[in-house]
């Protein structure tokens, strides 16, 4: 199974984050952060430490089934290494997911015009090219998927499970988070 990556820098949003990564694999996918810092070890928005599994030096993107940017921060919209990756897998085909601030970084890269997306509020004007639908906490449009915030990270999540692994698996991890009776 290709892992899902999940990346982390300096003041990325925990509960995006970590609500992602522990959603993902309760549904039993194979997710692996990575940190875009000069070590393993990143402090969050709220200063939430966290170690991740890899440093970005040590990934193929190539080789995922997914990339996740958790919100938080502008910087993933720095990293230029990162970016230039994600576009290429994502111009390839391959799913992204972003959230928050980070949809910002999909359009700074051009990913999102013609396609509708969603994000923090404020953050609209970097979503070039693309159709606003900021009322919507998850919006799937291709390959990409765009998340609004924090408080709608397990909708997020959910939806990732249920476009790697299908609506029953979804449903199963979402029982399980005693969202569904």
């Amino acid at each position: 199974m290709k892992p899902v990556y999940v990346f982390l820098t300096t003041g990325f949003e925990e509960i995006e984050a970590l609500g992602t990564v522990d959603v993902l694999r309760r549904a039993e996918l194979e997710v692996k952060t990575v940190s875009l810092t000069a070590g393993k070890l990143v402090l969050g928005a709220h200063q939430v430490a966290v170690m991740a599994d890899l440093l970005f030096e040590e990934v193929d993107c190539a080789q995922a089934q997914m990339l996740v940017l958790p919100g938080g921060t502008t910087k993933f919209n720095e990293h230029a290494a990162m970016k230039q990756q994600l576009l290429a897998f994502a111009q390839q085909g391959g799913k992204v997911a972003a959230i928050c601030a980070s949809p910002m970084v999909l359009g700074s890269l051009g990913l999102l015009k013609g396609k509708s997306a969603t994000c923090y509020p404020g953050f609209e004007k970097h979503l070039d090219g693309a159709t606003l639908k900021t009322s919507e906490a998850v919006v799937v449009d291709g390959n990409l998927t765009t998340g609004r915030g924090p408080g709608l990270t397990l909708e997020f999540a959910l939806n990732l499970v249920e476009q790697l692994a299908g609506r029953q698996r979804r449903d199963a991890v979402a029982r399980g988070l005693l969202l569904l009776a």
